[in-house]
């Protein structure tokens, strides 16, 4: 299945750029940087019309729950603009956002 259908499926720019800070701060945690790595190629791929990131490598680099995430998202785009809407409300209800936890660890050592 292709990607690079997915910018055309936004109501605008606000509803894209409401999922795309959904992925940013609750699904790319940097501690696993593998995994982050492709969920911002795909975070990118939803402002672009060409490739940056395929199926196969969400699956081989996500993990299970936020691969199913970004599969009902895909569903959500190709669906309609209220579908995307609700899985960023679902998302955001589901995952927390993500903290850098070894700055704030590093900050309290320093007194």
């Amino acid at each position: 299945m292709t990607l690079t259908d997915l910018s055309n499926g936004f109501r605008d720019d606000e509803q894209r750029r409401r999922v795309q800070a959904v992925i940013h701060d609750r699904l790319a945690d940097d501690r696993d940087q593998q995994e982050c790595r492709f969920l911002m190629r795909f975070w990118w791929q939803l402002s672009m019309s060409y490739r940056e990131v395929s199926m196969r490598d969400l699956r081989l680099n996500v993990g299970q729950e936020k691969l199913e995430a970004l599969e009902a998202l895909i569903n959500a785009i190709r669906s309609s603009h209220a579908r995307i809407d609700a899985w960023a409300a679902g998302a955001e209800w589901v995952f927390p956002i993500v903290e850098d936890r070894g700055l704030r660890g590093s900050s309290g050592s320093e007194s």
